[in-house]
């Protein structure tokens, strides 16, 4: 009889404490109930130094204001994305969840959740790691939600791996501006973006399964920054059904991103797309363009050093099924070019007076390109048959300092 009163009270006790196996006090939205958290873990950040490892435990944690971290060679570890969980959805105070402006840095294993902002910038630094991280508004996708999932912005040296990234309203991962970049193994769903190499050179982008999105894989170059683009690889990702309706902010550069869009090339330059599985994006599956068909704000015109072309443009050894079958809008009528359906490779036909050929190359098999002639106003569009080419020679691997791929494993 004392066992089963003890079991009872042990029930009865479960929707205020974290079970009967001695797990920390949580409140009635499951938060751990400890005052005191945000403010020394934010203390444990203010005084880090080199070499510090910083341990968040299993847990969901409510916190009202933004991190940050400024020293370098710090490591930030939960137990799992799933299992160490920092939630801002009662956050009052801060522009991202967490802000890191230190070299050397390392984070893993936990999660960012309905964060007003971003949900992890890294800003100006040099050797990011960002692993088994997961960033999610668990609302799904709206216009409300914070822009970017994982943020790295003018890094030198960037990995991010095993990441899982959901309801972003402009790119669940975004890596800006930086150089020297690895994207791989991770899972971007229900953004606008999935994922976005931007004004970025010498990147790898592969391993990743991009579905739901706006647009699944995106390498864009935009104007008036001061980095321009290129020399990036996709290749080995997955990316299907990026059917979700556009919630990116107007005047947003994603807010041009047309739904049923797989991966997309805007104004970069030398960027291979091959060994893909694409299919049932209902646009097309990969998408070529320039500046002139983004629709961008251009009131501030555009740098003299920019360019709005898109130059050497490979797109080989892809497998490409379904997708094309529901353009919308000024795509639509030219379905009947490609016998009832866009064909697996869209380009807007927008090319450099200054040079011989733009070097966009589609060697896919059965698959066609459809030149949109977006300089004429789509008046010749046309499936273009003299795109069958591939690169003479291909971009090197990414190779990142030995330190920074060393993974000490999942947490148990």
């Amino acid at each position: 009889m004392a066992n089963r009163i003890a079991l009872l009270g042990c029930v009865a006790a479960l929707a205020l404490v974290g079970g009967c196996s001695g797990g920390p006090k949580t409140d009635a939205q499951g938060f751990v109930i400890d005052p005191d958290f945000e403010k020394n873990l934010q203390q444990k950040l203010l005084d880090a130094k080199p070499g510090a490892v910083i341990e968040i435990p299993a847990g969901k944690y409510a916190l009202s204001r933004s991190l940050s971290l400024t020293a370098n060679g710090v490591t930030v570890k939960g137990a799992g994305m799933d299992k160490t969980i920092l939630s801002f959805a009662r956050q009052t105070s801060g522009a991202e969840g967490m802000l890191v402006t230190g070299d050397d840095f390392t984070i893993q294993d936990l999660a960012f959740e309905d964060s007003k902002g971003d949900a992890l910038k890294v800003n100006g630094v040099k050797n990011t790691v960002i692993r088994r991280v997961r960033a999610e508004w668990t609302g799904g996708g709206k216009t409300s939600n914070g822009a970017y999932g994982l943020y790295p912005v003018q890094v030198t040296n960037v990995l991010i791996e095993g990441a899982v990234v959901k309801g972003a309203s402009d790119a669940g991962i975004y890596v800006g501006q930086s150089n020297n970049i690895i994207v791989r193994d991770n899972r971007a769903e229900g953004n606008v973006a999935g994922i976005e190499i931007e004004n970025s050179n010498n990147a790898d982008v592969y391993g990743n399964t991009a579905t739901g999105n706006t647009g699944g894989i995106l390498v864009f170059n935009m104007p008036n920054l001061p980095v321009p683009g290129s020399k990036t690889r996709v290749y080995k990702n997955t990316v299907v059904a990026n059917n979700h309706a556009n919630f990116g902010a107007k005047g947003s550069a994603v807010s041009s991103v047309p739904p049923g869009s797989g991966v997309i090339v805007n104004s970069n330059d030398e960027v291979e797309i091959f060994d893909n599985d694409v299919k049932d994006n209902k646009t097309a599956n990969v998408i070529i363009s320039s500046y002139y068909s983004t629709g961008f704000d251009t009131k501030a015109g555009i740098a003299a050093a920019y360019d709005p072309f898109p130059e050497n443009i490979y797109v080989t050894g892809n497998r490409f099924s379904g997708g094309g079958d529901d353009p919308g809008g000024r795509f639509a009528p030219m379905k009947a070019l490609g016998g009832g359906k866009l064909p697996d490779v869209l380009w807007d036909g927008f090319t450099n007076p200054k040079l011989k050929t733009p070097g966009i190359c589609v060697q896919n098999g059965e698959a066609k390109l459809l030149n949109v002639d977006g300089p004429g106003k789509f008046a010749k569009a046309r499936i273009d048959t003299s795109v069958d080419c591939a690169p003479a020679t291909r971009l090197p691997e990414i190779k990142l300092p030995e330190a920074m791929t060393k993974d000490s494993g999942k947490p148990s």
